[in-house]
């Protein structure tokens, strides 16, 4: 199974040679096959700290899916989903990976994507589909719409389900389909920004998007740092702000959070680390106030409530 490296890697290349934005979903989104379904993930990391806070009683299968979380191993080591990959929900997995090739669609769920017009240039029922595009498509009625996919151009199609999964032929549950606005009007393909730093890499600050970001945050991750619950989402806002100036703190680096060529030197070279989560029991509040300050990204839950 492919992880979160070898994603960004062929992202990058694809990208530097040039490949237009439907080579982009389709390679993608194929490489991405096996990572996890988590509901209200958007492509975050999948760990069992991630999952856990999004534990929901009416999705069991956050906990139950996870081989830590449901107690029947004590490290990721063999996990079926794999190691350094990222987890989505349907609408999560179609938003990030139409992210990667420059189009953002907006929307909380399937259906507020489907009913934010701006998202679209097209949309209608199944039959009326053309076969020969790229398409967001949807089950469920005119009013509400269930589950979100990905048609790609050429009988195929990509889905968040039971994990990421990819079927070589259409399946007869979609009912509507939406042509994404950018991807066929005459928008341009996402672009590498040329080099400003001795690095070969662009400098970055808060505001910055693409894969120099998403390649920022993924360092960032590996390295225990947290980029806010989208996790390397390809945009420097406050949370990964916060976290690179957090890092070069730690490092001996002028924490102004901005990334140069000085930051990513130690970003490149230094080694990721093993992470930990250690849980302490029985800790009355103001102790487990004052250990969670302590640490960045820490959080606390009462015994007995999540």
């Amino acid at each position: 199974m492919n992880n979160i490296e070898l994603v960004g890697t062929h992202l990058e290349e694809l990208i530097q040679k040039g490949a237009g934005k439907e080579q982009i979903i389709r390679e993608i989104g194929k490489m991405c096959v096996g990572w996890p379904y988590v509901f209200g993930a958007w492509g975050e990391q999948c760990t069992p700290a991630g999952r856990k806070r999004r534990k929901r009683s009416d999705h069991p299968t956050i906990v139950t899916a996870c081989q830590v979380l449901s107690d029947e191993k004590t490290t990721c080591d063999g996990c079926k989903w794999g190691i350094g990959v990222r987890m989505y929900d349907c609408r999560g997995f179609v938003h990030w990976l139409l992210e990667q090739a420059g189009i953002n669609i907006q929307g909380q769920g399937a259906t507020s994507q489907w009913n934010t017009n701006a998202n679209w240039t097209e949309k209608s029922k199944i039959a009326d589909m053309p076969k020969d595009k790229i398409c967001c498509v949807f089950t469920g009625t005119a009013d509400r719409k269930e589950h979100v996919g990905i048609y790609l151009g050429d009988g195929s199609t990509v889905e968040c389900s039971a994990g990421v999964q990819y079927f070589e032929k259409m399946k007869s549950k979609w009912k509507y389909y939406a042509i994404p606005a950018g991807l066929y009007d005459g928008q341009t393909v996402p672009t590498i920004p040329e080099p400003t730093t001795n690095t070969g890499k662009p400098t970055l600050k808060k505001g910055s998007t693409g894969i120099y970001v998403t390649l920022m945050q993924t360092e960032l991750i590996q390295k225990g740092y947290t980029c806010g619950s989208k996790g390397a989402d390809g945009i420097f806002g406050k949370d990964t702000q916060a976290s690179l100036i957090q890092f070069q703190q730690d490092h001996g680096l002028q924490p102004d959070g901005v990334c140069g060529p000085d930051t990513w030197d130690v970003l490149d070279h230094e080694p990721e680390i093993q992470i930990y989560t250690v849980h302490i029991p029985a800790l009355p509040l103001y102790k487990a106030e004052a250990l969670i300050s302590q640490y960045s990204g820490a959080w606390m839950t009462k015994e007995g409530v999540d």
